[in-house]
């Protein structure tokens, strides 16, 4: 099982620039709201097609706009779960799952299908209700069924739990973590929920503003998220700008005071991060004086926030999570964390693009050409358009041209305007 996903579509006010291959067998799309992680999934499902580039699912081409190929949604042999469920609410959910199978005339082999999947999803009771006569976990299970029938070879969850209260969230995300074991085929979910995430799929790819920040295991990320931007959709709450002294020493310049690591510091690295609930009262490798500002109660935890004792007093205040059961006051003084525990960031992340975009100015090139063409078009002027600098980006209207022009030249860029 294998997905790549090399496009580019561009909305009013919107750039969509997603750029990720991965094999694995749950993948998370991981980032704030609006940051183009449902229109990827529509991307992937043929919903909206892309200005340009290129979709693989298991070997099989669904979108190259450079050889014109473009597959018809139900062509493409993937299963989208919306966030609605879109069930049928005039058909009972027996029939709507069979929906799934409309175009298989075997009735003997229908049944069989649904009552498999009926029964992993564990929906006998509810076979002969209409969608407004059952549950939201229920309705949700229906639709998971109607799709797994007709046996797709991915399955795409746009935030299949967004609509839930948190009992029934959690439940639900258990029953699915225990079903995608059982589910022999690849799934990605979409989620702005680190947790959720975390404990449904086995690789993340971040997404934020419309473009692919860092892909890396699950775990892994959560370790060591390498980019800034990555470490705060992460969930981490704590960073400082740093100085490189040498290359083994940094020079925290918001809180005020010096690390020396064992390891080299790379010259790219610009900040640190900590997570909150990396601090300690006992000892650990690092000690360094804190003035408490203020302690919230929360439900499992106490949140504590104070300053450094050099820090710098407009910079933000640092996140400590402690234990109900640790003593932490105003009159706690000294704390510790681990060296190893410490994020080192980098700030950019726009030239890991390793496809579709392959630097800052392929991104700037397509900024400047939708400009010149909004100007252009009210003047009647046909503008010609390409990225040459990969064979496999390049938008459809101008594949032919492409095409044309000799492999020595494919590393420039080439404008024509007549």
């Amino acid at each position: 099982m294998s997905i790549k996903v090399h496009i580019i579509k561009d909305f009013p006010g919107f750039s969509l620039k997603v750029d990720f291959e991965s094999d694995a067998k749950n993948i998370a799309l991981l980032g704030p709201s609006g940051s183009g992680k449902s229109l990827t999934l529509k991307c992937i499902a043929g919903i909206i097609k892309p200005d340009c580039g290129y979709i693989e699912l298991n070997g099989r081409v669904l979108f190259d706009s450079e050889n014109h190929i473009n597959l018809a949604p139900q062509k493409r042999k993937v299963g989208y779960l919306f966030q609605s469920y879109a069930l049928f609410p005039n058909m009972s959910v027996k029939n709507n799952i069979l929906m799934g199978l409309h175009s298989n005339k075997d009735k003997e082999e229908k049944l069989k299908i649904l009552n498999h999947f009926v029964k992993l999803l564990n929906i006998e009771e509810i076979l002969d209700n209409y969608p407004h006569e059952i549950s939201g976990g229920q309705a949700q299970r229906v639709a998971l069924a109607r799709i797994l029938v007709s046996d797709p070879e991915i399955l795409l969850l746009d935030e299949p739990f967004s609509a839930l209260d948190a009992f029934l969230r959690n439940k639900l995300q258990m029953e699915l973590k225990g079903l995608l074991k059982k589910y022999n085929k690849q799934t990605i979910l979409v989620s702005h929920d680190r947790d959720e995430a975390y404990l449904l799929s086995n690789e993340i790819v971040l997404v934020d503003a419309g473009t692919t920040i860092v892909q890396k295991d699950t775990k892994e990320l959560f370790k060591d998220p390498i980019y800034l931007k990555a470490a705060i959709l992460s969930g981490c709450k704590n960073f400082s700008k740093i100085e490189v002294i040498d290359e083994h020493k940094i020079h925290v310049v918001d809180w005020g005071f010096d690390l020396k690591f064992k390891k080299s510091i790379s010259s790219d690295i610009k900040y640190i991060g900590i997570r909150a609930h990396y601090f300690s009262k006992d000892k650990l490798d690092i000690s360094e004086e804190i003035e408490v500002m203020d302690i919230t109660e929360e439900t499992f935890n106490n949140l504590v926030r104070f300053r450094f004792k050099n820090q710098d007093k407009t910079s933000d205040l640092v996140y400590w999570k402690v234990d109900k059961d640790i003593k932490v006051d105003e009159k706690t003084k000294k704390i510790y964390f681990n060296l190893n525990d410490i994020l080192l960031l980098k700030w950019s992340y726009i030239f890991k693009q390793e496809k579709t975009l392959r630097s800052f100015f392929d991104w700037l090139f397509f900024k400047v050409f939708y400009f010149v063409r909004d100007i252009v078009s009210h003047m009647r002027i046909d503008v010609l358009f390409f990225v040459v600098n990969r064979e496999n980006l390049c938008c459809d209207r101008y594949s032919d041209f492409f095409r044309r022009i000799p492999t020595s030249l494919k590393s420039d860029w080439w404008i024509e305007i007549r």
